[in-house]
This record gives C-alpha cells, structure tokens and sequence, in this order.
C-alpha cells in the first residue's frame, strides 16, 4: 500500500472512531473499566464528619492534633488488544470484511482507553504471535496500532487463541482489561482448544470477548456448485449449493460451535458480545459496557 494510502485511511478511521470514543463511549468506558482499587494521596488535618478509621495516628501524634489520609481510586489500568489476524478475517459478504470491523472497533477501543488516562498494548495473533506492541499512552501510539492493523501481514494463517493467552499472561505482569478480538473458532473436531487457557487467563486478567462474524458464515446459499476456499488451510473444494441436506449440516455445524464457544466464554468468567460486519457495533458495545 502506497503511504499516501495508508495515511488517508488512518486519518479517516481516526476522525470517526476518536469521535466515537469521546462522544458516546467515553462515560460508558469509565464506567465500566474502574480502577485497580483507592490509591494513597496526601493527608489533611481531620475536619468534622471525616471517617476516623482514616486517621494517620504518627502524623497525629507528631502535630498533637487528627490528620486523616486521603485516597484516590487508582485509575490507570493497562488494556490490552489480543486481535486474530489469521486469514479467517479476510473475509466479507456485507458491507466490510471482518478485518475492516476489527480495525474500527479497537481503534476506538484505543482511544477510550487513552482519554480515560489508561495505557493501551497490542498482541497481534495467528497460530503464534505474530507481533507485540508493549503498552503506551497518547496519539501517536494509537496510530501506530492503526496502521499496523490495515497493513499487517501475519506469517502464518491458522488461529491459536490459547497462544495468545498464554503470552498475554507471560509478558503481562500486572492485572490489565484484554479484549480479545476474534471469531473464537478455534477447535478439534468440535472442541474448543483454548478452553482451559481462558479460564486461567481470566484469573489474572479481566478478559472480555468480541466475537467477529460475518451473516455468511452462519449458512451457505443455494447458488449451484461453486469452488471454496479454506481460508486458514488453503484447501479447496467444489461444494453443490443447492444440497437441501449439506446447507442443513453446515447450519447445525455453525449453530453448535456458536452454543459451544457461549458455553465456554460463559463458564470462564469471561463477559462477550458478537457483532456482525454488517451491523453497527456502537449499540453492542454500549450494552456491553453497561452490562458490567
């Protein structure tokens, strides 16, 4: 991509999305990612109706009258951004491709994060991790993560979300909030391979999940026989369309793993939403944030 291309394209996510993130999703946001707990700020001389169990008895004895001690809730979180850039998100039937609505809503995610005075870090993933951004505050951060979101290009196409996990929890120390962005399929013969990992990622971390699909990938069409591509494997294949029994078991296959993945998400703590390419995410992740 041309860097005239890419600047353009930025600067365009980052006038909608910086919006977003002051106009709607700012008091939502810190409403729903408080900090660590109440930090120590200074101590004052005790005035009537203050707390007594607040009193700094040295500095009381030092001056032979109450001072209490003063706290602050402990803001500054750390957010991270696990988003899967395996090939499944080179894919689209709506208005956008799935990569397109990742690069929107952590943009946006961003940009909240930073105007309620958080840091903001990046583990970009396949069945690796692809690349890791540590965590920072301001503009020119975000931006970089917005353009390696539109340019990046990962070595390898299959997911491995338990990978993630486990790097996020390694290089991580401290408790952070990690969204982890992705379509979660992710299994072995129908079993979900991060089943375990997620569930103790969450105890060290406040995961939350945003579950990427795009409508098509919930049931074929009857549109005659076409050639399909497995975007993660490479592997084709001619598949008939107008088979009244393959559309059915693609449709049961697709409805299971949606209940399985729900299933897990749930079970590991771990609150989650599903957004569509073709919808808009602003209502999903407002009812996301007020549901916590």
């Amino acid at each position: 991509m041309e860097a005239s291309e890419l600047l353009k394209k930025v600067r365009k996510i980052e006038i909608k999305t910086r919006g977003l993130s002051r106009n709607i999703f700012a008091g939502e946001y810190h409403s729903a990612f408080k900090g660590r707990g109440m930090a120590f700020s200074e101590v004052r001389e005790y005035q009537y109706g203050d707390d007594i169990r607040n009193i700094d008895w040295n500095v009381t004895a030092r001056f032979n009258h109450p001072f209490i001690k003063i706290y602050e809730e402990e803001r500054e979180l750390t957010v991270m951004l696990l988003v899967d850039v395996s090939n499944s998100r080179v894919f689209g039937t709506q208005s956008q491709l799935k990569k397109n609505l990742i690069t929107e809503i952590s943009a946006v995610l961003s940009f909240s994060a930073i105007q309620n005075n958080d840091k903001i870090g990046v583990i970009l993933f396949s069945d690796k991790v692809e690349k890791f951004i540590p965590p920072k505050k301001g503009r020119t951060h975000i931006l970089r993560i917005i353009r390696e979101l539109i340019e990046f290009t990962p070595d390898n196409k299959e997911t491995n979300i338990s990978e993630a996990l486990r790097y996020l929890t390694n290089v991580i120390k401290k408790r952070s909030t990690a969204f982890i962005i992705s379509d979660f399929i992710d299994d072995e013969n129908g079993i979900l391979r991060y089943d375990e990992a997620i569930r103790i990622a969450n105890r060290k971390h406040d995961l939350i999940g945003l579950k990427i699909f795009d409508k098509r990938e919930k049931e074929i069409p009857s549109v005659g026989i076409i050639r399909m591509k497995d975007a993660e494997t490479g592997e084709y294949a001619w598949v008939d369309t107008t088979s009244l029994s393959l559309r059915r078991n693609y449709a049961n296959w697709y409805k299971t793993m949606e209940s399985t993945i729900s299933d897990t998400l749930v079970k590991a703590g771990v609150d989650f939403v599903s957004i569509a390419t073709d919808e808009d995410y602003v209502k999903p992740l407002i009812n996301l944030f007020k549901k916590r």
